[in-house]
């Protein structure tokens, strides 16, 4: 998904800029309109990356661990590229991205390096691959990017074209793959935490929902997903997962570990230290609205409503939404009838309660990322259902 309309520090540095001179669109209802999408340019690469067993660990609970896995592959290749904007998306247990070919060692240097992270201090195992887009072009595929604004300050990337599915499916055949870095390898994280608490289902449940193409039908599938979409946007608020008033923020943060593990250098028990003296300030902070310098809490929590990625589109429709159960039994009936008529297929997972793992530059800047998922297995679990379908 996305890149935020404030570029980032040091613009693009003579770099292709592509994609942060692409023009956004505000309207999720035209996803679908192929005018929207622009094909990367010749020699990029497209990154890939997922958790290897992710369902096994979910049943594990560890539901934080796989989270904070997929949105550390974004963080990290942020940072090495200086946070110039370069398009991506979160998949919940995992990440893709294009970048350029001035920028794709920094970006190898990267997953290699959170490769290793994630083997170490997560104790997961994380596969990562760089393909090129003459590879993906050359099965008749491709990559196209757009960008939508889910706020004034930040706009997620939209991918079609297929490429990013054939790309995954080629790192999971071995493909590509990124050598893991050196034991003790540690990526610059800088940013990344999940701070909140668990979101609770306040209209019924919360359902992780994963629609891909079945045939070559693109109008029968576009038609699909738009009848989805405007299903979806009826309901109250669009089905966001976030509470109007933000996530519950509590102290001690329930992914105090995982940010203390996130952070370089020094002994584990200083980092866990600082990360609760840091989390105990903000909380108090929000607790009491109080503003410091630049930052004001009740304008960062309306940020991180409006900033959420609760939907998007990388090669089929991924939305986690706060919906009554008889939107739920719609949305799965109209599935099940494209199913049925081969136009697509999907994978639905109903849970009580939505999680968010974010990316934050610096508080006083609009342009934090926020990943949303189901708690309770979420993009995985609606992928296992998925998977199932083809049994």
């Amino acid at each position: 998904m996305n890149a935020s309309d404030s570029q980032g520090a040091g613009g693009d540095s003579g770099r292709d800029a592509f994609y942060s001179a692409m023009p956004v669109f505000r309207g999720f209802a035209n996803l679908m309109d192929p005018s929207l999408y622009q094909p990367v340019p010749d020699g990029w690469l497209i990154g890939v990356a997922d958790i290897v067993q992710s369902t096994k660990a979910i049943a594990d609970n560890r539901y934080k661990a796989v989270n904070m896995a997929g949105a550390s592959v974004i963080a990290s290749v942020t940072n090495a590229l200086d946070n110039r904007d370069f398009p991506f998306a979160f998949g919940g247990d995992g990440a893709g991205f294009a970048v350029s070919p001035q920028d794709a060692e920094l970006a190898r240097d990267a997953l290699a390096a959170t490769a290793t992270w994630v083997k170490e201090d997560l104790d997961l195992s994380l596969r990562v691959a760089l393909v090129p887009i003459e590879a993906i072009r050359a099965q008749g595929l491709d990559v196209r990017v757009a960008r939508y604004a889910a706020s004034p300050h930040v706009s997620y990337a939209m991918f079609s074209g297929g490429g990013l599915a054939w790309a995954e499916a080629a790192m999971k055949r071995g493909e590509f793959t990124v050598p893991m870095a050196p034991s003790g390898a540690h990526p610059d994280l800088t940013g990344l935490s999940c701070r909140f608490s668990e979101m609770p289902a306040e209209r019924g449940l919360i359902l992780s929902m994963l629609i891909v193409p079945a045939s070559t039908d693109s109008a029968a599938f576009r038609r699909l997903i738009e009848d989805v979409v405007t299903l979806v946007e009826r309901s109250p608020g669009s089905g966001r997962p976030v509470p109007v008033a933000g996530p519950p923020l509590r102290w001690p943060v329930p992914g105090a570990q995982y940010e203390a593990l996130a952070q370089r250098g020094g002994p584990l028990f200083v980092r866990r230290l600082s990360v609760h003296a840091m989390t105990l300030f903000a909380y108090v902070l929000f607790r009491f609205g109080i503003p410091v310098g630049g930052f004001v809490p009740q304008i960062y929590m309306q940020q991180v409503v409006e900033n959420s990625d609760f939907r998007k589109y990388d090669d089929g429709l991924r939305m986690v939404l706060d919906c009554k159960p008889e939107l739920a039994d719609a949305l799965e009936n109209r599935l099940a009838v494209a199913a049925a008529a081969g136009t697509a297929r999907y994978g639905l997972h109903r849970q009580d309660a939505a999680m968010m793992t974010c990316f934050t530059l610096a508080a006083s800047r609009p342009d934090h990322f926020h990943f949303v998922d189901g708690a309770r297995g979420g993009y995985a679990s609606a992928a296992t259902a998925l998977k199932a379908t083809l049994n």
